[in-house]
């Protein structure tokens, strides 16, 4: 069982120590996304989101383990070796797609399923990108109702947060649920190697 009250409470000691690099990484991800967007019409950023989208989780990772990282190298991790950054994600996005037709309910439980994949992208470099969806389905097995219920638990943050015109929201929430969700998956990971579902001379 995952342990949600501590890794809220790791997320949020480390959010505290490194604010400044935790929010200038969300924002500047926010700002590049939004930026692909309106001057792309959106494909330069659909085609992009999997590399930044690895360029934070790589950051957020790293911060939460307590690793010094800058954010010249979140991105070049998540720049390198792109092709699998890409296709890891519009696979994902595919997937998750098509289970959906099949109604909601299955198409969210997909979600959680591959939830781990653009992790897996950023932290493993030796696995594919329809590997890493394969790995973040057998990692997610018993742990989706947990990762549901720990992002249910920020839902009283996000209430407050409209109150204050999202300014909460966007200055503490959006960080400590990103950190907490990266921690997640440093739990999951470390279960997954548990189980044997990955080996330590693979990871990193």
């Amino acid at each position: 069982m995952i342990n949600r009250a501590a890794i809220k409470q790791q997320a949020k000691a480390m959010l505290l120590q490194n604010y400044g690099y935790a929010l200038g990484l969300i924002l500047l991800f926010i700002v590049l996304l939004g930026a692909l967007s309106a001057f792309s019409f959106g494909i330069a950023a659909l085609v992009l989101t999997g590399p930044l989208t690895a360029c934070l989780f790589w950051g957020l990772l790293n911060l939460y383990l307590g690793n010094p990282v800058r954010i010249g190298d979140a991105f070049n991790r998540g720049f390198e070796n792109i092709g699998r950054k890409i296709g890891g994600y519009l696979w994902m996005m595919l997937f998750t797609w098509l289970w959906s037709l099949l109604f909601v309910i299955p198409g969210i439980i997909k979600t959680y399923s591959y939830s781990m994949t653009m992790y897996i992208l950023a932290d493993l470099p030796e696995i594919g990108a329809k590997d890493a969806l394969r790995l973040s389905m057998r990692m997610m097995q018993g742990h989706k109702w947990e990762l549901f219920v720990m992002q249910l638990s920020f839902l009283g943050w996000m209430i407050l947060g409209l109150f204050t015109f999202n300014l909460l929201n966007i200055l503490y929430t959006i960080p400590y649920m990103q950190l907490s969700s990266a921690g997640f998956y440093a739990s999951v990971k470390q279960d997954a190697i548990d189980r044997g579902i990955l080996v330590p001379a693979v990871v990193l």
